[in-house]
């Protein structure tokens, strides 16, 4: 026999040696598994930089049970400030340099957007993206699955309800000029379609914006009685804010994204008393509407775990238990039970098959269902299809409104 040269005989051993322990995939080693994840800490929409502290505490309870199959789940989360910039430069970075297994949430359709090519270039996983656009599934891709309801969904149900349960005649809305804002009017426009109605209004701000004014006379303007509202925490507040100083008070009705009552009754002021808001979970359970309830549904068993042990234990002294929080620990269950699944011998692609094995999932949110990959098919990675609505009350509590309401996919360009 030919003797083996040294060099191509330890590279051969190294290579045997990795395979058997079972941590040659990126960022899986035989004791942890490195996922990554962003969210605003600072800048404009940091109220919502709770989701990756609440990710990160669901991970540390995860790992005081034993982790995953022995390997412990070890969280990478940066501030990118709802900076799609930053988003890009910080998960490029932890994922050429450090090495993630997946991704996990991230706030914000537009940072979404600036990472997505890459990820899915890349051919790795990116499970719930802490936004509800519909590019995570047009067209659907074999790496990202969605958890979060589109946002086109919240809009329909918002005005179904304003229109036949409130008898409102004339609706606006409000919208960040963005992907997130755009398809929040795309999905009002749809469904007062139905109704064969129009918009009286569509307002568009930016991001930036400070001044309200302008953007509330034009509402004022148009007299309508409930305006939607697609847009972040702070912008609300000036809007309703400047709304109650301009002597305009329609029912104001807002999307998933603020329906964190407590902490919006703290930025309003108390003003957001008496708005409608669609919610993704962690409230409702079937049969309960008008019942006023904080954020744990007593029949919701996993929210006590979760509160007792995760939050108390590992959120900072001055973190809130709230809407927001738990939303990093919904958004994040698919890919935990999907670890499970996978058992010890854990690679992408058979992670990727077990998130396809979801049927009518139960966490914190509502039910949430993958099918097998087919790029014609957006349904195959749409996940949760289905909100309810709630109404803040005067001392920050969720009054229910209605059961869970499937909402309706609407392919692009109809």
């Amino acid at each position: 026999m030919k003797r083996i040269p040294t060099a191509v005989f330890l590279a051969m051993a190294i290579v045997l040696a990795f395979t058997v322990s079972g941590f040659c995939e990126e960022g899986v080693t035989d004791t942890e598994i490195h996922i990554g994840q962003w969210g605003p800490q600072t800048g404009p929409a940091a109220p919502w930089g709770a989701v990756a502290r609440g990710t990160d505490a669901y991970f540390k309870m995860i790992n005081e049970n034993g982790g995953i199959h022995g390997r412990q789940l070890i969280l990478h989360y940066f501030d990118d400030a709802y900076n799609p910039a930053k988003t890009k430069a910080g998960v490029k970075q932890l994922q050429e340099q450090t090495g993630m297994f997946a991704w996990v949430s991230g706030v914000g359709t537009a940072p979404g957007l600036a990472v997505k090519d890459y990820l899915m270039e890349q051919k790795i996983p990116w499970i719930g993206p802490s936004t509800g656009s519909r590019h995570w599934v047009e067209p659907p891709q074999k790496y990202l699955f969605n958890v979060y309801p589109l946002y086109l969904g919240d809009a329909q149900v918002l005005v179904d309800y304003a229109v036949n349960q409130m008898g409102k005649k004339k609706i606006a809305i409000i919208y960040q000029n963005d992907d997130y804002g755009k398809q929040g009017l795309e999905g009002a426009e749809y469904q007062l379609g139905k109704l064969d109605m129009k918009l009286v209004e569509a307002v568009p701000v930016a991001v930036a914006d400070t001044d309200m004014k302008p953007h509330i006379m034009k509402l004022k303007n148009s007299d309508a009685d409930a305006v939607l509202l697609f847009v972040t925490p702070g912008t609300v507040a000036r809007l309703i804010g400047t709304g109650k100083a301009m002597q305009f008070e329609p029912q104001w009705l807002s999307t998933t994204t603020c329906g964190d009552f407590p902490l919006m009754m703290a930025i309003t002021k108390g003003l957001y008393e008496g708005v409608i808001s669609a919610s993704f979970g962690m409230g409702a359970v079937k049969g309960n509407i008008g019942e006023v309830q904080g954020i744990m549904a007593p029949e919701l068993d996993l929210m006590k775990k979760y509160k007792t042990e995760a939050y108390e234990k590992y959120a900072a002294e001055d973190e809130r238990w709230g809407y927001t929080f738990c939303a990093g620990i919904g958004l994040a269950e698919p890919l935990v039970e999907a670890l499970r699944r996978c058992g010890r011998d854990l690679t992408r692609e058979k992670l990727v098959s077990e998130l396809e094995g979801l049927e009518n999932f139960k966490g914190i949110m509502g039910d949430i269902t993958y099918q097998p990959f087919d790029p014609e098919n957006p349904i195959c990675r749409i996940g949760q299809q289905e909100i309810y609505l709630q109404q803040c009350t005067a001392d920050g509590r969720s009054k229910i409104l209605t059961d869970w309401q499937k909402t309706v996919y609407i392919p692009k360009n109809e």
